[in-house]
């Protein structure tokens, strides 16, 4: 297969400082094994093909610091010069990017700039990609686009909806993490097509899922808890649920009302056959969400959850890091699973969605002694109204508490 020529440029400052609230041990590995997950950004994470990597330049403050996350240590600053060696043994062109003012220096100009003379190079590169969650970097994607090159953000936390929706391929800090880690990269990306727009034959067939569900479904003495059916029929049926959508219908509920099954009614958590079934008791539900929150949702990406998962989320993250030595890419796996067990359905996504938020909003799950549910849950939601606030999304003092009280936070004291 041939590779695609693609040109890397990396903002050290914005990526590392941006990891290192979410994991400072992967962090640090990012900082000092960039020839192992470049090697793995080769052929991981691709637009159009494995990479031939043509040009990778590294844009480091050499006076930057971050404060050293080991408490312990007798050094209390990170300086980013520490790692310029690394980057320059991996075969990086290390451009020293000093301070212009007292909270900027010229990375994002210089990669701008580098970029746009690239166009001019007679060596056509067909894939950027752009490794900073600096939305300032928006214009530079737009002109690549006109030039019809391949983009690819890296981003370290969650950029802004524009950045992203210029871009060819968003890489997100989890996606990075299990990078450095050498781990596979879980996505949520649609299942590719095959050449007449049907999704590709998988392992497991339509029938086998037909015949689990309605064995599950017939053999139920009380309504089925869709969060844990689907969480029971991904581990039987394995991957290939997910890498179809459910067998191209979509989602886990249109392939269930695919089936036909008799007499079945659906709720927004159950499925039960109504001949032989009570309906399932309400506990009064959280209904749709209001206003202020879908605008975060559409605009912020914020997870479509209903009101009553959230406080579930928080704790199973809380449990999380009273327990483990921390790891975000195992945190995310860990409380995905754990909530399956209670019956609670969370894309994986959306766990790392929050833990980013709290890391950001000032309760990182690393930190000693570990923050309860509570405190992850107002570190979340002040995280994204402060995103809201960043973005110009008005918001009243009413959808405000509006906003924290669907996110299950009580403002602290």
């Amino acid at each position: 297969m041939a590779r695609v020529r693609a040109a890397l440029y990396l903002d050290f400052d914005n990526v590392f400082s941006g990891l290192i609230k979410q994991d400072p041990d992967v962090a640090i590995r990012f900082a000092k094994e960039p020839a192992a997950w470049l090697a793995r950004l080769t052929a991981s994470l691709t637009v159009d093909g494995p990479r031939r990597w043509l040009v990778v330049r590294c844009y480091m403050n050499p006076g930057g610091w971050v404060p050293n996350p080991d408490t312990t240590a007798t050094q209390q600053r990170l300086y980013y010069s520490q790692f310029r060696p690394f980057f320059v043994n991996a075969g990086f062109e290390v451009i020293d990017c000093p301070r212009l003012t007292h909270t900027k220096n010229a990375a994002d100009i210089r990669m701008v700039v580098d970029a746009v003379d690239a166009l001019a190079d007679p060596v056509v590169y067909e894939e950027f990609v752009i490794a900073s969650g600096d939305s300032d970097m928006t214009p530079l994607l737009v002109r690549l686009r006109r030039s019809d090159r391949r983009t690819t953000i890296v981003s370290p936390s969650d950029a802004a909806e524009a950045f992203v929706a210029v871009a060819d391929r968003l890489i997100t800090s989890q996606e990075l993490l299990e990078l450095v880690q050498g781990e596979p990269v879980e996505t949520d990306e649609e299942p590719p097509e095959g050449p007449d727009g049907v999704v590709a034959e998988t392992p497991v067939s339509y029938e086998q899922f037909r015949d689990l569900v309605r064995w599950r479904y017939d053999g139920a003495t009380a309504p089925l808890n869709l969060a844990s059916l689907a969480h029971d029929l991904r581990r039987q049926l394995g991957p290939s649920v997910d890498e179809t959508n459910w067998f191209g219908f979509g989602g886990f509920v249109r392939g269930l009302e695919s089936l036909g099954l008799a007499h079945a009614k659906f709720s927004n958590h159950f499925v039960w056959d109504e001949s032989r079934h009570d309906p399932p008791e309400s506990n009064g539900g959280s209904g749709p969400a209001p206003d202020s929150v879908g605008r975060l949702s559409a605009l912020l990406s914020l997870p479509r959850l209903p009101r009553e998962m959230w406080p579930a989320v928080y704790q199973a993250l809380a449990e999380y890091a009273a327990d483990h030595h921390f790891n975000l890419t195992e945190a995310t796996r860990w409380a995905r699973d754990r909530l399956a067990e209670k019956g609670v359905d969370v894309s994986r996504a959306s766990i790392a969605f929050v833990t980013r938020g709290t890391a950001f909003g000032g309760a990182p799950l690393y930190r000693q002694p570990p923050p309860m549910a509570e405190e992850i849950a107002v570190a979340f939601a002040d995280n994204v109204l402060n995103r809201a606030e960043a973005a110009a999304i008005g918001l009243t003092d009413e959808e405000d508490a509006e906003v924290r009280a669907w996110l299950g936070a009580t403002t602290a004291e």
